[in-house]
């Protein structure tokens, strides 16, 4: 039977433990929902000015963004991959790490060479783990709350990058948001903009039979679209920051929450083993006492 000192003093630091927990709980819990907030309302526009770029180019012009156009030149990519500077949040960082890896692969079978860029400790942890690599830039002040002005920063140095031919492509491995109950880690390629990923479905079917005589242009499409294009990519990496802030702090309070009530359980294990040690305790010094007197009585 265990020590009643010992189990007492284990159980005393479980309840400890749990005060952390608990607390930690209640702070992502917070936190989650002001992220969510500024994800919901970015989504919107989001979606809107992607769809409008979409229905940009479906007109009839000869102007063509850069952004737009598929590479035929194989050189050089970049993948971004975001990711959380503390843990304590259950697999979210080693979802999007092990959905990173075979895009990572497939990169540097297709292209010349590949950067890697990390957002986050901890992503840079795992890289430099099971994959023996250092990211070539990474980013650690993204935390619950990103600044547009600090992923704009990353997005203008893309943009220059590829419109300069120095990359060919930019993909980005993060959590998705879908709801409060489901998140997936995603890996999407934001450059080129061909694929424009993001606008709904029934706003594309609606606009695409009138798309020519849907905008006037002034002073030209060339203008907008120079001024949209641009403003769309940005918005969408800003969004990929979003989904992950609101991501991190879903999986940080499901973590906390799960450590908070196996500590619950754990406190009542102890507790029982605690009274039976004690219980026995005393009974075997009962017993002792009883064997004394019976022996001074025998004697």
């Amino acid at each position: 039977m265990a020590n009643p000192r010992t189990l007492d003093k284990r159980r005393k630091s479980v309840r400890n433990i749990k005060k952390i927990t608990r607390t930690m709980e209640l702070i992502a819990t917070a936190r989650f929902k002001q992220a969510m907030d500024r994800a919901s309302a970015a989504t919107a526009f989001t979606q809107r000015i992607t769809q409008l770029v979409k229905d940009l180019t479906a007109t009839e012009l000869e102007f063509q963004h850069p952004l737009l156009e598929k590479r035929e030149s194989k050189k050089k990519a970049v993948l971004l991959v975001l990711t959380s500077n503390r843990g304590l949040c259950g697999g979210y960082n080693g979802n999007i790490c092990r959905a990173s890896f075979p895009r990572l692969k497939e990169l540097q079978d297709e292209y010349g060479e590949v950067e890697l860029w990390i957002s986050g400790k901890k992503g840079i942890s795992i890289f430099r783990v099971q994959k023996k690599m250092t990211p070539d830039k990474s980013f650690f002040n993204f935390e619950d709350k990103p600044r547009y002005e600090e992923v704009e920063a990353i997005a203008v140095d893309l943009l220059d990058a590829f419109q300069a031919s120095e990359i060919d492509r930019l993909d980005v491995a993060y959590m998705k948001f879908v709801s409060t109950s489901r998140q997936e880690p995603s890996v999407e390629t934001l450059l080129p903009l061909s694929g424009l990923e993001g606008a709904s479905e029934s706003g594309a079917s609606e606009a695409k039979p009138a798309a020519g005589s849907m905008y006037e242009f002034i002073p030209s499409a060339e203008s907008i679209l120079e001024e949209v294009v641009p403003t769309s990519f940005k918005v969408k990496l800003f969004k990929c920051f979003l989904d992950a802030a609101v991501c991190e702090q879903i999986a940080r309070r499901v973590a906390m929450k799960a450590a908070t009530e196996n500590a619950n359980d754990l406190i009542k294990f102890l507790s029982r083993e605690y009274n039976r040690a004690r219980q026995s305790r005393i009974t075997n010094e009962i017993m002792e006492i009883i064997g004394g007197v019976e022996a001074l009585a025998s004697s």
